[in-house]
């Protein structure tokens, strides 16, 4: 049985989901940057399948969600980044440390 494109597009839609969940509801930063990752892989999902199973199938949706994974790695890199700088002067991983930005 071969997966049609509605299955990719249910499963993005999943991701896309529990991520905006993560995002929304919990308050750890790294819950946060792990739910973004979600969305962000819910999107190369939508990408990768309509440029194998569209109208036209070509490479070009695989090169764009190779493009995104290249900026979620680098989003993660900023992200922990400035998860390290706060839990050093704020002892805290929480988000609603993040509006103190008065160091």
């Amino acid at each position: 049985m071969e997966p049609t494109i509605v299955r990719y597009l249910l499963l993005a839609a999943v991701l896309f989901c529990l991520g905006l969940f993560g995002v929304l509801w919990k308050r750890n930063i790294i819950i946060v940057l792990v739910s973004i990752e979600l969305m962000l892989n819910a999107a190369n999902i939508n990408l990768v399948a309509f440029s194998r199973m569209g109208m036209a199938p070509n490479i070009s949706g695989q090169v764009f969600a190779l493009f995104a994974m290249v900026i979620a790695a680098c989003e993660v890199a900023v992200g922990l980044a400035v998860l390290i700088s706060l839990y050093r002067n704020r002892n805290s991983s929480d988000v609603k440390d993040m509006n103190l930005t008065k160091w």
